[in-house]
């Protein structure tokens, strides 16, 4: 079962809390068949820990992977995936989709 928008907020809210760095990771565009729509979030702590959906398999272990650096720096990233690129085998996307993915920290 995949979390919910509520799920998701409200842990990055208890993380922030408790003095964890936290980031957000959101799909804001896919191309043909894309395992999660726009607007579906993961949200990582500076542990690895994470909690959502924005993909599955590899792609959401380069998206926490990238996370780690994005809470260190506080610099946003979009990352891309997809066949086209030479990762898309590697990170799970052959099925001939592509997905942009916004990664930031919260604050």
């Amino acid at each position: 079962m995949l979390a919910s928008d509520d799920d998701i907020l409200t842990k990055a809210q208890l993380w922030r809390e408790a003095g964890k760095g936290v980031a957000i990771a959101t799909v804001v565009e896919t191309w043909g068949s894309a395992p999660r729509p726009v607007g579906s979030h993961l949200v990582i702590d500076g542990d690895g820990n994470f909690l959502g959906s924005v993909s599955g398999g590899c792609v959401e272990g380069a998206v926490v992977s990238e996370a780690g650096d994005v809470i260190a720096d506080g610099k946003p990233r979009t990352l891309e995936f997809g066949v086209a690129d030479e990762t898309a085998w590697r990170v799970g996307l052959s099925c001939g989709g592509r997905i942009r993915v916004y990664v930031e920290r919260v604050e």
